[in-house]
């Protein structure tokens, strides 16, 4: 049975978990628009990125503006998940339970990311996500319904 500081500690895990996608979005977006590959070799990759062009839709697009313009798509995402995170922890305080499917369904999505970036990108994208799953789990769980 959840009891008022269930509610309360539900909208702050809510609450700094939409601080966290916001600080994600921030280094997110930074890396991507300022990213300098390492070596060479990445330096060699960035070049062709930004000389190969290819042609879509009647407009000509290099491969690291399309690259790019989906980082920067992430990046709204991100706020977009920053700014339900904060209404959800409202939600918590007014009418616990009214959005159980949707805190749930939300903590499922953070925890695919957790495993998209543990496979795919650097070490604090992963951190980032589980840190995020791991509040909104656990506020989803404290702002359930009372039986």
């Amino acid at each position: 049975m959840c009891d008022k500081g269930d509610v309360m500690n539900a909208t702050l895990l809510y609450r700094i978990a939409a601080v966290l996608f916001v600080l994600f979005a921030a280094g997110h977006t930074f890396g991507i628009l300022k990213f300098k590959p390492p070596t060479a070799e990445g330096i060699a990759v960035r070049d062709a990125m930004n000389t190969v062009q290819f042609h879509l839709d009647g407009r000509s697009y290099s491969y690291s503006r399309f690259y790019e313009g989906l980082g920067l798509y992430v990046t709204v995402y991100l706020l977009f998940s920053a700014l339900l995170s904060w209404h959800l922890g409202n939600m918590a305080l007014l009418d616990r339970g009214a959005f159980g499917v949707i805190g749930w369904a939300f903590c499922v999505v953070q925890i695919l990311a957790f495993v998209l970036g543990c496979i795919y990108l650097p070490t604090i994208s992963a951190i980032f996500s589980g840190l995020i799953a791991i509040c909104l789990g656990l506020a989803a769980w404290m702002a359930r319904a009372p039986v």
